[in-house]
């Protein structure tokens, strides 16, 4: 008898469902609920991040609004780091850094307060999901707006065929998967 092991990568890639025509006709939504609703592959999601940055003195993970503060609750708990919020407009309650950038369908606005990162802090910026770049592009925007270091860029997934990656040229990236 012959044994099948799947990788780590594997295991999650296999787990996302694609669903066609959302949120719009012609885009495919890679659909990250089903690692997210199992125990296992939502531990394994997490390993696979925290294991990348450990060893790297990561004072702070900036999370996306929304699902990057999935990740980056349990990320910042296993660190020991501290989480920063990078909200839709008019979601925080203190005064903000504002950056507006567009979407692969619309445009958006992302904050953060003002006093969440520190000069040099150095920063892990974490989302479920790269796709055009435009909002990651602008929460590291919002970094730097702070003065602190982006260790890295990460992503659960990455959309290879939207060129994310390139609007981000001059951050270090992490992704997980690619589709």
């Amino acid at each position: 008898m012959q044994v099948q092991f799947k990788s780590a990568i594997d295991r999650l890639k296999s787990s996302i469902r694609t669903i066609p025509d959302f949120p719009q006709p012609g885009i495919q939504f890679r659909d990250i609920t089903p690692i997210l609703e199992d125990g296992q592959l939502f531990r394994l999601a997490i390993t696979i991040f925290a294991e990348r940055y450990k060893s790297r003195n990561v004072e702070k993970i900036a999370a996306v609004d929304a699902r990057g503060f999935i990740f980056a609750g349990a990320l910042s708990h296993f660190l020991g780091a501290g989480l920063v919020l990078l909200r839709k407009k008019g979601k925080l309650p203190f005064k903000t850094h504002r950056v507006d950038y567009d979407l692969e369908y619309g445009s958006n606005t992302i904050e953060m307060h003002v006093d969440s990162l520190k000069p040099g802090e150095r920063v892990v910026l974490i989302d479920d999901l790269l796709a055009t770049g435009g909002t990651a592009a602008a929460a590291a925007q919002l970094v730097e707006m702070a003065k602190a270091q982006i260790v890295e860029i990460a992503f659960l997934i990455e959309l290879v065929n939207l060129s994310g990656r390139a609007r981000l040229a001059k951050y270090p990236i992490f992704s997980a998967m690619t589709f």
